[in-house]
């Protein structure tokens, strides 16, 4: 593993560790690219405040810190700017306006909540529903097809407790869109290391047959996250298991294939 461009930072609310902790850690695994993906602010109505995801206030500190540690580890190892961003309906383009002024390398496509994401159950949480995992993968799809990702993170984050048949169907659709675009599917390694609902085999599965590209994401919420070959071998396990060829698998993007990144 070579690259890692999921990487959070303190300013989440739910990870630990300096930015400069984190790189330290990524040069001492080998990799040659770090990319910080935090989760994004978002301007929400109504003065709402999502516990789990940066302010709006502390975005500028957290492009400069970035930005700083850029350009002293250049010589060491290529640090990029992205955010992991969900797309949340009528929020989108008030986000794609916050972030304007920025010089943002990436966004990864991370969609943990429905709607807009206001007093909305988490997609990680069970549910029996098809209703819930038709929107999921709905807004999923429009995500993808805004063009604006580098790619889908945890794609198989919804823990779908209904039938199968529904989920391959669903979810048959939601790879075979990506697959014709082109956008990798994360096998998260947080998931692995935690025994979470993802990765799911039943997706993956999907995957190997639709003929998608994938990427592993750390997902790291700790600089130690960036170190762990253990769970490297788990996800190679798991990549073998699900019959997708290890060719498939992304080391490092060309993200100049990517017009709108800066």
């Amino acid at each position: 593993m070579r690259a890692n461009y999921h990487t959070h930072t303190k300013r989440c609310h739910h990870a630990y560790g300096t930015e400069r902790e984190y790189v330290e850690k990524a040069i001492e695994a080998g990799l040659k690219v770090l990319g910080f993906s935090d989760h994004t602010p978002q301007v929400y109505p109504d003065g709402f405040v999502c516990p789990v995801k940066m302010l709006p206030s502390e975005l500028e500190g957290y492009v400069d810190t970035v930005l700083d540690l850029k350009r002293e580890y250049r010589d060491d190892i290529e640090i990029l700017l992205g955010l992991e961003a969900e797309y949340l309906e009528t929020l989108w383009e008030p986000l794609l306006r916050l972030l304007e002024p920025y010089p943002i390398e990436y966004l990864i496509l991370g969609q943990h909540y429905y709607g807009n994401g206001v007093n909305s159950p988490f997609t990680g949480s069970p549910t029996g529903s098809s209703a819930d995992l038709k929107k999921y993968c709905s807004q999923a799809l429009e995500a993808v097809n805004t063009g604006m990702f580098l790619y889908f993170a945890h794609p198989d984050v919804i823990w779908y407790t209904g039938p199968d048949d529904i989920y391959e169907k669903e979810m048959t659709k939601l790879c075979r869109c990506c697959a014709q675009i082109g956008i990798p599917m994360e096998i998260n390694l947080l998931g692995l290391r935690e025994d979470r609902n993802y990765p799911d085999e039943r997706f993956w599965k999907i995957v190997a047959r639709e003929g998608n590209p994938v990427i592993y994401g750390s997902d790291a919420h700790r600089p130690d996250h960036l170190l762990s070959p253990e769970v490297i071998a788990k996800a190679d396990w798991f990549l073998e298991k699900c019959g997708i060829p290890r060719e498939r698998l992304i080391d490092v993007i060309d993200r100049d294939a990517k017009g709108w990144l800066r």
